[in-house]
């Protein structure tokens, strides 16, 4: 028994594998492990580098990264422990105060804020009333900027001055845009922007008063988790930490779809590849059964037989995975380019992470796919050199399937998919391989009796359908693989993406209206009718706390840090209404009806909400409202999209329940652009209603939907890709067969363009075949996806019913291409080999 050295080894594996180089199953397997790896690494560049982009987007929302907030200043130790981790900071003082002029007086919300103010985004101002805006850093001592709300309301102009306390400022701007100000829905208007240095002189802050306190923190993603581990333990009960992400329900919905979809997206490319390396790789190590077998004659041993061809993939495997590391990190560069309206021109630069997760997800894939046909050849006997028939004995279906699945676990991991989402796509395309397949099999056997009557092409090409029924329901399966791969990720383009798209429709309410008193609102709801296309439904609102569930207190139920306890440590906007608001689904319990008998009045309580306080239909809960106590029942738990720009609450009480009490409405509504006129000539006439804008956070949800939108557009071509590597690997799969095949039928006198028509009419049956196994498939993944992953109403999609034409000319026109060596192969040269 010969024993090569490792150089050896290694030099005779570089040898064989230049001169096999032209082999169509070693490109098609080399082609499909560069897609794998681009398409993994494009995505990985992308999704790091946009996820950066949008959190800096939404870090405007905040004027941070981090803001540590709180109803007291924060401890010296707390600021001290930020900057010694290198973050930069800044303050903000937030507070209601009544402004005076000669004029009048008017209730604003001022902020104080310091010289570094904000981290993240811009302060806009404009040098006259409606003038043009520019950025700007704060006001300087002694000055203030207003909105153009307070001009109007005081009748000021620039150069006044108001008094905010004991202290006089200048206004010496117009105060146009707060990065900060979208993120807080309920703060009161119109607003003031002073100077931090003029806030002791004012003389508002006292001990008890009611002021909001912010920390402003920016830096890096490790300083800063190492910030929030270091101060969440020492936090008081008045104090919160937050990132951009959990700052606001709707762009923290935005990012986290934003990523499901690329996610989604990538891994069908990836699968895809997956699937185009293991048809290649057992087309390599069938062509090599003989080539193992005069080896193991010749005194290789069958160890070091294994490790030559598998050195051979190795060596492939690796120059594919740099080639598609570069592929992919050049192609974000392109995406980038086509984005670069829509993104921050300042986006973070890339690491080698992405790259290296990119080849590791390749050479994973090659190892999962790969491996197991590779071991075969380690088993070939060396008696084959005599006797063709001999063949390995075949791996375990446990240790083929086993790495394939751990391979996909491992890719999985790597694309951090959610498991409804996982168990949605491989659950509903397992069930609809076994169920299409079953039924594929039973409809081609029903096809031997047409056999009989039909012309020679079609039975030339059935009849290598029906030959190998089983391979031809795998090649029709695989292929199918391959147009529900690219229907689907056409299906969340152009359907999940415009669903959620169309939750922000362009006439979306931009507009909040807070405090309208009762007897306003007659006359509120009348102007707003005028003003606006869709104006919503005006709320009554009135706070109030829960204390008591079944008679326990609250605090001995809810766990701490959950979403009921920052319910119950607060009051609650509370409601009620006679009627399911538009955006709000029961999941469980009735609506009240009128004239039913009832102990004590009902409540509906918000979904997650009632998940995380545990509670369930029937339980009592206690208030406290305006001082006085109301004991309700629950008898719903309802759904609701916070995303719709709606007025939403957690609790919705029976109409009646809270009538002797006093309170004020809240209703949103959409203004058009260019309407700031009107805007100011509502506040006029309303001087106590708070009005909230909130076009600013639209827009930046509207830019996000746009980004997904692109990059599941570029992902496309990944798939497209992938798909086609696919297909080329399943013929080039059946290539050998198919040479011998046509070699003898040409010996016999059969013309080229019969086998031609025969050729056209197989792989277009099997496309067609394919197709309406694409069509149901994705109708069941579309099903799961919706009803679990997606949280989207299903409904069936007429437009899939076009997948059997569109599988039946793509199929034909790559089966007739990629077995064109088949109809070129010298007769006498194919039999001769043979």
């Amino acid at each position: 028994m010969t024993k090569l050295p490792r150089s050896r080894l290694v030099a005779l594996a570089w040898r064989q594998l230049l001169r096999e180089s032209h082999s169509g199953e070693l490109r098609i397997l080399f082609f499909a492990l560069i897609i794998a790896v681009a398409a993994s690494t494009a995505i990985g560049y992308f999704s790091a580098r946009l996820n950066e982009g949008m959190l800096m987007r939404a870090s405007e929302f905040l004027a941070a990264d981090m803001v540590l907030s709180g109803s007291s200043p924060a401890a010296d130790e707390q600021i001290s422990q930020g900057q010694a981790q290198g973050l930069d900071h800044a303050q903000t003082v937030e507070f209601s105060s009544v402004i005076a002029t000669d004029a009048g007086i008017q209730l604003a919300s001022v902020k104080a804020v310091d010289k570094a103010y904000p981290l993240r985004g811009q302060l806009k101002r404009a040098d006259k009333l409606y003038g043009p805006e520019q950025p700007s850093s704060g006001p300087a001592p002694g000055n203030a900027w207003a909105e153009a709300r307070l001009f109007a309301a005081l009748n000021l102009k620039i150069g006044d001055s108001i008094d905010v306390g004991n202290k006089s400022l200048k206004l010496s701007h117009v105060l146009t845009y707060e990065p900060d100000r979208a993120g807080n829905f309920y703060s009161l208007t119109p607003r003031v922007l002073m100077n931090l240095d003029d806030l002791a002189a004012t003389g508002i802050v006292q001990p008890g008063s009611r002021v909001k306190y912010r920390e402003l923190w920016r830096g890096t993603p490790d300083q800063l988790a190492a910030y929030k581990n270091l101060i969440e333990p020492q936090l008081e009960a008045n104090q919160k930490i937050e990132g951009s992400r959990d700052s606001n329900r709707q762009i923290g919905g935005a990012l986290g779809r934003a990523e499901r979809y690329l996610n989604l997206a990538s891994l069908a490319a990836v699968l895809l590849a997956g699937v185009a390396v293991a048809l290649s790789a057992t087309r390599f190590a069938a062509r090599r059964f003989d080539a193992s077998a005069l080896m193991r004659c010749l005194g290789l041993s069958r160890g070091q037989a294994l490790s030559l061809f598998g050195l051979q993939l190795a060596i492939l495997g690796l120059s594919a995975s740099l080639i598609g590391a570069l592929l992919g990190w050049l192609s974000q560069f392109g995406l980038f380019y086509l984005l670069k309206e829509l993104l921050p021109p300042d986006l973070p630069s890339a690491s080698f992470g992405p790259a290296l997760a990119g080849m590791a997800t390749g050479l994973v894939a090659l190892a999962g796919f790969a491996l197991p046909p590779l071991a075969a050849l380690g088993r070939v006997p060396p008696l084959r050199v005599l006797r063709r028939d001999l063949l390995p004995v075949p791996a375990s279906s446990w240790l083929v399937y086993g790495a394939a699945l751990f391979a996909l676990g491992l890719i999985m991991w790597r694309l951090s998919l959610d498991l409804q989402l996982t168990f949605a796509l491989l659950g509903g395309g397992l069930v609809a391989a076994l169920l299409l397949g079953g039924l594929l099999l039973l409809g081609l056997k029903s096809l031997r009796r047409v056999l009989a009557r039909a012309s020679l092409p079609w039975r030339l090409g059935l009849g290598q359908l029906l030959r190998y029924p089983l391979a031809a329901a795998g090649q029709s399966l695989a292929f199918g693989l391959i147009i529900l791969a690219m229907a689907l990720i056409a299906l969340l383009r152009g359907e999940l993406l415009d669903t959620w798209q169309d939750q922000l429709p362009e006439d979306a309410p931009n507009h909040f209206a807070l405090n309208v008193l009762p007897e306003h609102k007659a006359a509120f709801e009348a102007r707003l009718a005028e003003l606006s296309p869709k104006p919503a439904h005006l709320y009554p609102v009135i706070p109030g706390r829960l204390i008591k569930i079944n008679d326990q207190p609250v605090q001995q139920i809810v766990s701490k840090d959950s979403r009921g306890d920052r319910a119950i440590n607060r009051d609650l906007s509370l409601t009620w209404a006679a009627d399911l608001p538009t955006d709000n689904e029961l999941v469980a319990g009735t609506w009240w009806h009128a004239g039913e008998p009832q102990d004590m009045p009902g409540v509906s309580v918000e979904s997650e909400l009632a998940e995380s306080m545990q509670l369930k239909l029937g339980d009592r809960l206690s208030f406290v409202v305006g001082g006085l106590s109301r004991d309700v029942r629950v008898t719903s738990l309802r759904k609701v999209n916070w995303n719709s720009f709606q007025p939403n609450f957690y609790m919705i009480f029976e109409p009646g329940t809270l009538k002797d009490l006093p309170v004020t409405y809240l209703t949103s509504f959409y203004l058009p652009p260019q309407q700031d006129r009107q805007l100011v000539e509502l506040a006029r006439q309303f001087p106590a209603v708070t009005l909230l804008q909130v076009d600013a956070l639209l827009a930046q949800l509207r830019s996000i939907v746009a980004q997904v939108t692109v990059a599941i557009e570029f992902v496309l071509l990944f798939v497209l890709a992938a798909g086609l590597a696919v297909l080329f690997a399943g013929l080039q799969a059946t290539l050998d067969e198919r040479i011998r095949q046509g070699a003898l039928l040409r010996a016999l006198g059969a013309e080229r363009k019969l086998l031609v028509k025969a050729r056209r009419t197989e792989f277009g049956l099997l496309g067609a075949a394919s197709g309406l196994l694409a069509a149901l498939g994705c109708e069941l993944i579309s099903f799961l996806l919706y009803r679990y992953a997606f949280d989207l109403t299903w409904h069936p999609h007429p437009w899939l019913l076009v997948l059997p034409v569109i599988g039946a000319v793509l199929v034909a026109s790559a089966g007739i291409l990629g077995t064109r060596r088949a109809l070129n192969a010298s007769p006498l040269t194919v039999l001769r080999e043979g």
